[in-house]
């Protein structure tokens, strides 16, 4: 095992243009669980991608991979202190507004915090699976306040989360009444869910399972459900190259009526995954967009 230094961190560096970091932004989210800062650099004619991990070769391999697919870009390696990450999160931290329905809060912000209007989702920050500030996440619980409050979800809506993570937005359909249940393929990603299921007090609306799209006939048999269930709502917020390909077993699983929403996807890769629906019969979606990412919406 080789050796690692607790006391430091090692950072890696990627110094490129806006476009380059849209493409570098993708690359990442197909290949790097532990996720990035981007940061604006002071001309304004460039971006800085922020990665840290605890081993240099894995930042080394990541570099190597950028390096192939953006040679323009610049490469800087260096070291910082380490810090108990899992308590720095409370020193920035902030609550996140999604649609007009909710804000997604840490458990220390539950009972001060002035959103009392608003569904309050509790979601522990020491996992990087889906806090609200991603504007995916964001964007896909708008969507579900935008068509909660549009009347198109019926009363006890049931739902598919696929890539649920976190849970959040399986938690927040589950506030607006919902019922329904949840699909990960990373166990660490079910445990975390399981727990903020049971701290926003929705176990008895929504339950997560460790699987995917194919194994979810099997999980709906063993739950009582038919196995060939369509849903009112299906969620999907994973990545573009899987969306594209569980294209027509995701829109098996949405009742005539009902509705979908894919998100995960970079702004310069909507006409692909849009291309997949609509070359199954689907309309022309709705088009969600926070900086270099976007979300799709068929309602």
């Amino acid at each position: 095992m080789p050796h690692c230094d607790a006391t430091i961190l090692h950072r890696l560096d990627l110094l490129c243009s806006q476009q380059d970091a849209e493409v570098a932004a993708g690359l990442l989210a197909a290949s790097w669980e532990l996720g990035w800062e981007e940061l604006p650099e002071p001309q304004g004619q460039a971006v800085r991608l922020r990665l840290h991990h605890a081993e240099p070769a894995a930042l080394r391999t990541v570099a190597g991979m950028l390096q192939q697919h953006l040679p323009a870009a610049v490469l800087e390696f260096s070291e910082t202190p380490h810090r108990n990450w899992a308590l720095a999160w409370r020193e920035f931290f902030t609550a996140v507004l999604c649609g007009d329905d909710f804000v997604v809060l840490a458990p220390w912000m539950r009972e001060e915090h002035p959103y009392r209007d608003r569904h309050p989702i509790i979601i522990d920050p020491k996992m990087a699976f889906g806090t609200g500030h991603h504007p995916t996440t964001a964007m896909c619980l708008e969507a579900i306040s935008t068509l909660h409050r549009a009347s198109r979800l019926p009363q006890g809506f049931r739902f598919l989360d696929l890539g649920t993570g976190s849970g959040i937005l399986g938690i927040g359909c589950a506030l607006l009444g919902g019922r329904g249940i949840g699909l990960d393929i990373d166990p660490e990603a079910y445990e975390n869910g399981v727990e903020n299921i049971q701290v926003n007090g929705v176990g008895d609306r929504f339950a997560v399972y460790t699987g995917g799209l194919d194994q979810l006939p099997d999980l709906l048999t063993s739950t009582g459900a038919a196995g060939d269930e369509c849903f009112d709502l299906v969620l999907a917020n994973i990545l573009a190259e899987p969306l594209i390909e569980l294209a027509p077993g995701l829109l098996a699983r949405v009742k005539p009526s009902g509705v979908l929403v894919l998100s995960g996807l970079l702004t310069i890769q909507i006409e692909a995954v849009a291309s997949a629906y609509t070359a199954l019969g689907l309309a022309a979606p709705e088009v969600l967009v926070n900086g270099e990412w976007a979300a799709l919406v068929w309602s």
